[in-house]
């Protein structure tokens, strides 16, 4: 499919998509006339990709983690490493304790509106 099917299918676009093959993220093999041909599965691809940008993984950690994952279904393949999964759960400990700190700023924010209601 080319680079303007793939990035309506996915919501992503075709600027991201093309940072994502400079990356080294995601691939496309060329038609004769030089346009990007990505194949089915790189949907499932750059729907993962998406997720671990939202996780907060920055480009290299993703390059470095996608072999390591099956598109389809997100669980590790053959190649997954006991680094990688010690990667993984450092990101995670750092995601649990972005959420720790927003839920803080939300009880402060809390505090302020229902103190800015009372007066």
């Amino acid at each position: 499919m080319r680079i303007g099917e793939l990035a309506r299918r996915t919501g992503v676009s075709e600027r991201s998509l093309r940072y994502y093959e400079t990356q080294g993220l995601l691939t496309a093999e060329r038609t004769a006339g030089g346009h990007r041909d990505y194949p089915e599965a790189a949907v499932d691809r750059v729907v993962r990709i998406q997720e671990l940008f939202a996780a907060g993984l920055h480009s290299n950690k993703i390059a470095e983690l996608l072999p390591c994952m099956r598109d389809t279904d997100g669980g590790p393949s053959a190649i997954a490493t006991p680094r990688l999964v010690d990667d993984l759960a450092q990101e995670r400990d750092r995601i649990d304790r972005m959420i720790r700190d927003l839920r803080r700023s939300r009880e402060t924010l809390d505090d302020v509106i229902r103190a800015a209601r009372e007066s």
